[in-house]
């Protein structure tokens, strides 16, 4: 949370009760900006963090997870998943965020690592599941891979997740295509999976996502706070805000973060519910998330679709908690 003089501060001062979060990602360095933000909000923990090929292969997505576990001191549970889509071959997103997807404009995770728990990521949120004494929210950062696998395998288990918050697809415009975002056109089928399950889906698409943005100064802020960390976080995030343009002045849209915020500062993301469908036969429109937004009327409602998102809440939580885990 920026203060008066432009530093950044924790987004919260007084620690609410502990609220465990299974997170699901394809770890790039929006997904790590996510995680971060989780685990540096009081109140919030990491319960446990499982992994699916998406913006790269499953063992970069592996080495990126475990590299920044050792590099943050992250002691929760580690679990390789899905390699590849339910359906097709896996498409990544290393053309625009690099062979590591995390591009950096300075430093880059440090090569340490520390070691995975398990390579089955649905067995593992299966267990947590059943033994949590209540419903739980899952953040899910990627394709929905991992998820599906787990509705096909233990049907049971959906009345166990309350709440499936989804960065993903789009109300709008894709990004990957111009009908799909990319986390959706990785694995269409997923999301149908996921939705046939009747697990309640909240949707943070794009066109949400797109009304935060990041820019070098946020970076600039990181690095200013005179830490090993906070210069690293600062150079990846830089790096990431060259996305929108290979000389910095850009703004960036904040993706996998602002899906986070919506849980970590409610009231921040607004949702309208729609019927959802993820199109997976289309030519031109495979991977697209149709909105159907006439409920009752035209169809019942199976989604929560955000449609605004409070941009200085967002990033106020968010860059506070990259603050934290740079001071750390």
């Amino acid at each position: 949370m920026p203060r008066a003089n432009g530093t950044l501060a924790a987004p919260f001062p007084n620690p609410p009760p502990m609220n465990p979060l299974w997170i699901d990602t394809d770890m790039g360095f929006d997904d790590l900006a996510a995680v971060l933000a989780v685990a540096g909000t009081p109140g919030w923990s990491v319960a446990g963090l499982s992994l699916v090929a998406g913006n790269a292969p499953l063992t970069v997505v592996v080495d990126n997870a475990l590299r920044a576990a050792a590099c943050f001191g992250w002691r929760f549970p580690i679990h390789a998943g899905a390699a590849g889509p339910l359906v097709g071959e896996l498409a990544t997103a290393q053309s625009v965020l690099g062979d590591d997807a995390m591009v950096s404009a300075g430093r880059s995770l440090p090569r340490e690592r520390t070691a995975l728990t398990s390579e089955d990521a649905v067995g593992a949120l299966a267990d947590w599941l059943r033994a949590s004494p209540a419903p739980v929210t899952v953040l899910a950062l990627g394709p929905l891979t991992n998820i599906a696998l787990l509705l096909q395998r233990h049907p049971d288990l959906a009345p166990r997740i309350v709440e499936l918050m989804w960065m993903g697809g789009s109300a709008g415009p894709g990004n990957h295509t111009a009908a799909a975002e990319f986390n959706a056109i990785v694995d269409p089928e997923s999301i149908n999976e996921v939705l046939a399950a009747g697990v309640p889906l909240a949707m943070v698409g794009l066109d949400t996502c797109r009304q935060v943005r990041v820019d070098k100064a946020d970076a600039d802020a990181l690095r200013a706070l005179g830490t090993d960390r906070g210069v690293l976080l600062g150079d990846l995030l830089e790096g990431y805000v060259r996305i929108a343009g290979p000389d910095g002045r850009s703004a960036m849209a904040l993706y996998d973060p602002t899906a986070a915020a919506a849980l970590l500062a409610p009231g921040s993301v607004r949702f309208t519910p729609a019927h959802l469908v993820a199109e997976c036969r289309g030519e031109h429109t495979r991977g697209m998330t149709v909105v159907e937004w006439r409920v009752p009327r035209k169809a019942a409602a199976n989604a929560r679709i955000a449609t605004t998102a409070d941009a200085a809440t967002v990033r106020a939580a968010v860059l506070g908690a990259l603050a934290v885990a740079a001071r750390s």
